[in-house]
């Protein structure tokens, strides 16, 4: 279906920009299984990452107790404080979600948000870091971004982000969207992912920063064998040694590693060279 300008443009007035990635969810049932997947009360607090044109924050605002909807595009943020002005609840804040001081969220907030695209990934990171403050996440993301989160060992879409999520959240995919929810239709399917933060990692280890170091050189060139990938991390000797005592052949690839076979590597790794990441 095509769409006139006229037809995108925002009810703030205001069409969709393509360089902040924006794509406005417009289905109303979309957007209450959205809320539902979350499962607001009366005593939650929300975080939204990127309102748009407000439709979701209407949603979160009648399910929760305090929403914080953190627009970063400041054409929005006028008809948005209109519009949302009977929800008393709702606090618009313009800023970054990459630099919104996230430790002043009470412990057990939600973060419910259809992420801007361009920078999904990059948020979704620092949710991960600050998840201490979350009970869970209900975020969309482009298909293929979900994919990579939800990823298993040995497929294509397994990496160091399906790692680093793993390492500390439970993952899964909730359902499809297809682009004719939005305004403006995207390219490509959408996918809402509900996340739920560990209250440890899932495994323990020697050094953090180092396991993820093991990670990042071993997905660097997924073509390599881990031999050759990890020369970047340890000596031919250390590598051996390393992964004899961990028992894992150095002829494999990192997409064929799980998380607890990293963490056993990196561990014997640590080891053998001190290393800190």
């Amino acid at each position: 279906m095509r769409h006139s300008a006229s037809e995108a443009r925002t009810a703030a007035g205001a069409p969709p920009k393509k360089s902040l990635g924006q794509h406005f969810l417009t289905d109303p049932n979309i957007l209450r299984k959205i809320v539902d997947a979350a499962r607001l009360s009366p005593a939650d607090t929300v975080i939204e990452i990127g309102p748009g044109r407000g439709d979701l924050t209407r949603h979160l605002g009648r399910a929760a107790g305090c929403v914080f909807a953190v627009e970063f595009d400041r054409r929005l943020i006028p008809s948005l404080q209109s519009d949302l002005r009977d929800l008393g609840n709702v606090h618009l804040v313009r800023g970054d979600a990459l630099t919104f001081p996230l430790h002043r969220l009470p412990f057990g907030s939600a973060a419910v948000a259809n992420l801007p695209y361009n920078v999904a990934t990059a948020i979704l990171m620092r949710l991960v870091e600050e998840r201490t403050r979350f009970s869970r996440l209900v975020l969309m993301f482009q298909k293929e971004v979900a994919d990579r989160i939800t990823a298993s060992p040995g497929t294509k879409d397994y990496g160091s982000l399906t790692l680093a999520v793993r390492y500390v959240m439970d993952a899964e995919i909730l359902f499809k969207i297809p682009p004719g929810a939005f305004s403006p239709p995207p390219k490509v399917d959408s996918a809402v992912v509900r996340l739920v933060p560990l209250p440890a990692p899932r495994v323990k280890v020697r050094d953090e920063r180092f396991l993820f170091s093991v990670i990042r050189a071993a997905f660097g060139q997924r073509r390599k064998t881990l031999r050759n990938a990890l020369r970047s991390i340890a000596d031919a000797e250390a590598l051996s040694a390393a992964g004899k005592d961990a028992d894992i052949d150095l002829a494999r690839r990192g997409e064929t590693l799980s998380l607890d076979e990293f963490a056993r590597l990196a561990d014997f790794l640590f080891e053998r060279t001190g290393r800190k990441g």
